[in-house]
């Protein structure tokens, strides 16, 4: 398994895999072509990085990391929005190689800490978020303000 940067052309297979977690599936949206075009300018910010899991050349796993400025902090902090490993690798290392490059490129960006968050009825993911080191600090709230499935539904 080889963990590298995202490039734009591996939006299919990213979107592939944001559809298996739950994610709104745009794979064959009307709109897809433009949410192609906005993955390649997230790569593009400064203030972002994306990593996919290559296992024999197929993506299998895919992290983002945000450095965001928060009040009261002199240094930044690293959020990942996204972290998705394809179903049929999953408790093979994967996720843990994921987080761990991403908590490196956030350490690079001088980040104080990282956090995400995780859909409540996500058990599985919440007990290996805790055996990689991380431990839960609240709970997060979202009021929609377009019509937008948000969080995903338990599958």
């Amino acid at each position: 398994m080889r963990i590298r940067d995202a490039r734009a052309d591996d939006w299919p297979n990213v979107s592939d895999l944001l559809a298996e977690l739950g994610r709104p599936d745009v794979r064959r949206d009307d709109d897809e072509p433009r949410h192609g075009e906005a993955f390649a300018r997230y790569l593009e910010r400064p203030d972002t990085v994306a990593l996919v899991a290559e296992d024999d050349g197929k993506l299998v796993g895919f992290v983002d990391l945000e450095v965001r400025q928060r009040l009261n902090f002199l240094s930044p902090q690293g959020w990942v929005p996204d972290l998705v490993v394809s179903e049929r690798v999953r408790g093979q290392g994967v996720g843990r190689a994921l987080l761990e490059a991403a908590e490196d490129r956030a350490r690079e960006h001088g980040c104080w800490g990282m956090s995400l968050e995780s859909a409540a009825w996500r058990i599985e993911s919440h007990a290996f978020y805790e055996r990689v080191g991380c431990s839960q600090t609240g709970r997060s709230f979202t009021r929609p303000l377009a019509d937008v499935q948000w969080p995903p539904a338990p599958r």
